[in-house]
């Protein structure tokens, strides 16, 4: 039996030509010497990732569950480049309209 090989591809361990064309963020996130702050929380990447399929990239105001996005997830995305302010809403001066950069569309996409 090689090591890293099981029947049906359940797992795989060391398949040297597999871990060869592996991408970057895969084997980035198997490193736990990166850099912390680097890569997204789970938090913002979910914020992140609901405006690849929105016209114009606009991120959400409102999570899935109809509560808003926490004000600390969308100011640490805008603090890193991912999401730049869209525009002022007049009515809710209090809101954060944003779109994605294409640095944030890149990482949404990739991660």
């Amino acid at each position: 039996m090689q090591l890293g090989n099981v029947k049906g591809d359940a797992a795989v361990f060391a398949d040297q030509e597999k871990v060869r064309f592996a991408p970057g963020v895969a084997l980035r996130a198997l490193n736990d010497n990166d850099s912390a702050g680097v890569h997204p929380t789970l938090p913002e990447l979910f914020y992140l990732r609901r405006g690849l399929g929105q016209p114009g990239g606009k991120l959400p105001l409102f999570d899935l569950d109809g509560q808003a996005i926490a004000p600390q997830v969308v100011r640490s995305c805008l603090k890193r480049g991912w999401a730049e302010p869209w525009f002022n809403n007049p009515l809710k001066p209090d809101w954060l309209v944003c779109k994605l950069t294409e640095q944030g569309r890149q990482l949404a996409e990739s991660a």
